[in-house]
């Protein structure tokens, strides 16, 4: 990483310091994603969901445009997102669940986002696989949480 002041290296690991954090990094790896397929893919609360995304942001990891009434959510610009990127990429591109996350996220994207709200974000209206948690620590309790 190139030379960071304290608060914004610290506030950086705080952001990568949850998996669901790092699951929305990878899923924005391959590209820009509407805050409601983050959601459907995690499945999560919409809120929380928001309080991770207002973290990644604090932290400048992603950007954020609003258009109409979508939330639409990108990696930032920033001088060290190829190293960070690249760093936390080499450690969880093998991860089952990353791997079914990018599953579901490649199949959203021929999905039109407001059919994907018309249905609730429920993925399986559309017949995409969910990137089902695997069932470990605390990981299993967050499943447990978004059922």
């Amino acid at each position: 990483m190139t030379t960071a002041q304290l608060p914004d290296l610290v506030q950086v690991y705080k952001a990568l310091g949850h998996p669901a954090r790092i699951r929305i990094l990878a899923m924005l790896r391959t590209g820009e994603l509407c805050a409601c397929q983050i959601t459907a893919v995690l499945a999560l609360a919409p809120s929380t969901v928001s309080a991770h995304l207002a973290e990644l942001r604090r932290a400048g990891l992603i950007a954020q445009r609003k258009e109409g009434r979508w939330v639409h959510c990108r990696v930032a610009e920033r001088e060290d997102a190829g190293e960070i990127g690249a760093w936390l990429w080499q450690r969880i591109k093998r991860d089952p669940q990353i791997r079914r996350d990018a599953g579901a996220v490649k199949q959203l994207r021929a999905v039109p986002v407001d059919e994907l709200c018309r249905v609730d974000l429920d993925l399986t209206r559309l017949a995409i696989a969910r990137g089902t948690r695997t069932p470990r620590g605390d990981d299993a309790m967050m499943s447990e949480r978004a059922r």
